[in-house]
């Protein structure tokens, strides 16, 4: 089945996560995605590589890049210089959608501005995702999804009080592809009404101050001034990582329901009656004394048999996995979330989540792995009209 978005063109300039899993997520759907590179591979290329030292197409690649340029075709190309302005302006014309993930200046100076795009292609459809957005004080500078975590306040509140922490998980950049996929869904479908383009705007601070900000009220109605205590909730409980006999498990216990079950399962139904465990509030409040007694429960059991006992009361609960564990999970096998996909160099097909989203009637999916270095270049500009001397002198020139 053809994907949804077959016969929309996209121009990916992303680097890093935030930009380039956007354009996957188009691209996933059915989207022609076109990623272009500096002639020597972005940095984004190789981070965190498969096999470290190695060439590009010899294992040289990362796993990020592996992940997040899947079903997109690749070139190389300089468009700082007047022929690579000029085939970016041809790519230009042909495309729906821009995306890049740069700051304001870097894209006026690259002729990537929505003002420079709509000139030359009215429907046009600029994506930018950058740090801080585009009219405040820090418009200008760089930053990363570490960042985004320590100015919303997500870092402070992470750990422990003496010790600010970021999350592994980059979740301000995947937040940010996200919602910048969906604004651009919209604006694809403004362009359907009206006719026109329209600039879709993300920025990681933003991201990260929409993921917390319910924390951000609390702070601002009731002036809790709340600090880290690890891995409890202060909004409720038992929350937390407890250790049983050969492994941890997360339990989470939020409502009067879920705290019924559970006081059952561990045999204290009189804290029912307890004024300190009366509302979520004053669970989370009193929170460690109910980690404690599930930290007790848990240290006679193994981790698969507290498991099943927290099921059958019907509590939320899992066990803390390594990322080996997780990948030998079986739920996560029989879900076939995880798809092998070969990349040259690989020595063997490297585990890459699919879409994350199922669609009963357009689904999108991987179709094929990400692209070598400059790859498509030759094929992509044929398409605008270019004939191989061309192409060689642009390649002599060092513009591809």
């Amino acid at each position: 089945m053809a994907g949804v978005l077959e016969g929309i063109k996209v121009l990916d300039f992303g680097r890093y996560i935030a930009g380039p899993y956007c354009a996957t997520l188009l691209a996933d759907m059915g989207a022609d995605v076109i990623r272009i590179e500096k002639r020597e591979g972005s940095e984004d290329r190789f981070v965190q590589p498969v096999i470290p030292d190695a060439a590009p197409g010899e294992g040289g690649e990362g796993t990020m890049f592996l992940q997040l340029n899947r079903n997109k075709r690749g070139m190389t190309l300089d468009p700082m210089c007047n022929e690579g302005r000029e085939i970016v302006g041809k790519l230009v014309e042909e495309a729906d959608i821009v995306v890049a993930n740069l700051p304001p200046q870097t894209l006026l100076a690259m002729g990537l501005d929505y003002a420079t795009l709509s000139a030359r292609n009215p429907k046009i459809i600029l994506t930018t995702v950058s740090a801080f957005g585009h009219g405040g004080p820090y418009s200008e500078r760089v930053g990363f999804d570490g960042v985004a975590q320590a100015m919303s306040g997500a870092a402070f509140l992470t750990g422990n009080a003496d010790a600010p922490t970021k999350s592994y998980a980059p979740w301000v950049d995947f937040g940010t592809a996200v919602l910048s996929a969906y604004g651009t869904m919209a604006a694809l479908i403004a362009r359907t009404q009206t006719g026109k383009g329209q600039m879709v705007e993300g920025a990681l601070l933003a991201t990260a101050l929409n993921f917390f900000n319910f924390h951000l009220i609390e702070q601002d109605l009731r002036q809790t001034d709340r600090t880290a205590i690890g891995n409890r909730s202060p909004y409720a409980g038992p929350a937390d990582c407890v250790q049983t006999r050969d492994g941890w498990i997360f339990v989470q216990v939020i409502g009067d329901p879920l705290f019924r079950r559970w006081t059952k399962l561990v045999e204290e139904e009189q804290w029912l009656d307890d004024p300190r465990f009366s509302t979520d509030l004053k669970r989370g409040e009193h929170g460690q004394i109910l980690s404690d007694r599930t930290s007790e429960w848990a240290s006679a059991l193994t981790t698969e048999d507290a498991l099943e006992a927290l099921a059958a009361a019907r509590i939320p609960a899992g066990p803390v996995y390594s990322p080996a564990q997780a990948l030998a999970d079986p739920h996560i096998q029989a879900m076939n979330f995880m798809q092998p996909v070969d990349f040259p160099g690989l020595p063997k097909p490297a585990p890459l989540m699919d879409i994350p989203i199922r669609l009963s009637e357009t689904p999108g999916g991987i179709r094929h792995r990400a692209p070598l270095l400059g790859e498509h270049t030759e094929t992509i500009l044929t398409d605008l009209g270019y004939n191989q001397s061309a192409i060689e002198k642009l390649r002599n020139d060092g513009v591809i």
